[in-house]
């Protein structure tokens, strides 16, 4: 299939795409830690593995022939979970640090972005019909998902300001993302990349309230229980996406 027949397969960025990206970012957060610290697997066997799913799901998803949301957000969890276990193995088994993992992938996020540009033209995270332009957006969206990873254990880890006053900040970061969306001429490309990068972190931080034991402040689930209740959230979410997609596609034929 040539580039210029190629149907654009990426959903529409409502608030039901936010709240399925922070489930399924939370959700690779947890599946993460499961696989390389509750199995003790190690992050560099765990990144492998986890790299290995990204490579297959994405792969469906570059040749699918059409919108598939089951498709679409198995590619974005396995972003997360590999992004989990990359960011640890950069910062803590390469012993580069949150802070210079961090600058690490924020360069090579700006990199992908600027030869995403130079070569489609656009940034469009909405309207992708290329095979180029949609590897660069999977490839813009792993690296964000690692790049959050890596910001939100600096915050949590060696900001100083600990776990809340982490997520506190987040939070504020992106309420100034929606207020700059509505109330600015701001770039709507620069504020997705942000909030996707933000999201990320703030996933995080819902789902260490889950994992960890109520004497910290969490509700003791564990990453095993976690990550059912995420999964079972996200499963929900791509049915009801799916339906409403069918709908949609349906009331579009008949008109």
């Amino acid at each position: 299939m040539t580039d210029h027949l190629r149907k654009n397969k990426i959903p529409e960025v409502t608030l039901l795409f936010w709240i399925m990206k922070i489930s399924a970012t939370t959700l690779g957060e947890t599946a993460g830690d499961l696989l390389s610290m509750t199995l003790n697997v190690g992050y560099a066997i765990s990144s492998i593995i986890l790299l290995s799913g990204f490579a297959l799901a994405v792969t469906g998803q570059l040749f699918a022939k059409r919108n598939i949301p089951v498709l679409y957000w198995a590619v974005i969890l396995a972003t997360s979970t590999a992004g989990t276990t990359m960011s640890d193995y950069m910062d803590r088994t390469l012993g580069l640090g949150y802070a210079t993992g961090s600058l690490i992938l924020v360069t090579v996020l700006i990199v992908v972005l600027r030869l995403w540009h130079y070569s489609e033209k656009s940034l469009s995270v909405t309207n992708i019909k290329t095979f180029k332009g949609e590897l660069f957006y999977w490839t813009a969206i792993l690296f964000s998902n690692t790049l959050g990873t890596a910001l939100g254990d600096f915050l949590a880890d060696n900001s100083g300001l600990g776990f809340a006053g982490g997520a506190l900040l987040i939070t504020a970061l992106l309420s100034l993302v929606v207020l700059a969306y509505y109330f600015t001429k701001a770039s709507r490309i620069v504020l997705f990349w942000i909030a996707f990068v933000l999201t990320r972190p703030f996933g995080a931080t819902f789902g260490d309230v889950l994992t960890k034991t109520p004497e910290q402040g969490g509700l003791g689930f564990g990453t095993m229980g976690s990550s059912m209740i995420l999964l079972a959230i996200l499963v929900v979410l791509v049915i009801y996406e799916t339906v409403h997609h069918r709908k949609k596609a349906n009331m579009a034929i008949t008109n």
